[in-house]
């Protein structure tokens, strides 16, 4: 359990330091304190079904929510209790990886997220709106 979780700790945090890179992103929860496996993240001006729906054309499987309303498209209840706007809960990226999962997974993921979340936030108004009131 112990290589496990070693494999798991480095895929986990190798992905958020690199997702961290993307613009208007951030990690939600604490860095140390969560599971090994768990990655939740926020993208501002884009929608969670969205980006779940572009990742899903590249074979990536992911979430939006917690893991017990995974069939909502509502944003987390948690993120929002922490205090983050509906708009940017409801950005929310949620990754778990396992010991079936290997690194290049992750590459690849990182390889694919970056494009779709510009090509998202292309397409967003509220992405615009973001923009234009911070110059």
């Amino acid at each position: 359990m112990e290589e496990k979780n070693k494999m798991l700790l480095e895929m986990r945090n190798k992905f958020i330091a690199e997702a961290s890179k993307i613009e208007r992103s951030r990690v939600n929860g604490d860095l140390e304190n969560r599971l090994a496996g768990n990655v939740n993240m926020c993208f501002e001006g884009i929608e969670g079904e969205s980006l779940l729906l572009m990742l899903d054309m590249y074979g990536i499987c992911a979430s939006s929510g917690s893991a017990c309303t995974s069939g909502s498209l509502d944003p987390s209840h948690v993120l929002l209790s922490i205090g983050l706007p509906h708009e940017i809960a409801h950005g929310s990226l949620r990754l778990s990886f396992s010991d079936l999962n290997r690194m290049e997974d992750v590459d690849y993921i990182l390889d694919k997220l970056p494009a779709v979340v510009k090509r998202l936030r292309d397409m967003s108004p509220l992405w615009d709106k973001i923009v234009s009131e911070n110059k």
